[in-house]
């Protein structure tokens, strides 16, 4: 699927829980029509250690969400 929208564009977003809010663009999945924008659609993990060194704890991260849902800002 071919779109506008480009890595570091400034987007905002149109439906979900961070409808209203803007953000840029981190990554972009083309063919599964997916959007990953930095400070939207955060959640929490809680990940374990798998190696000796790795520090297990709560982390945020943000997620994919549908391209649909975000429209570009004009610059």
């Amino acid at each position: 699927m071919k779109s506008a929208i480009k890595k570091g564009d400034l987007v905002y977003v149109l439906t979900g829980k961070d409808r209203g809010k803007k953000g840029s663009v981190i990554a972009i999945l083309p063919k599964k029509g997916k959007i990953m924008i930095k400070g939207i659609a955060v959640v929490t993990r809680h990940v374990k250690a798998r190696k000796q060194g790795e520090t297990s704890g709560i982390k945020r991260e943000e997620r994919y969400i549908d391209i649909s849902n975000v429209a570009p800002i004009k610059q």
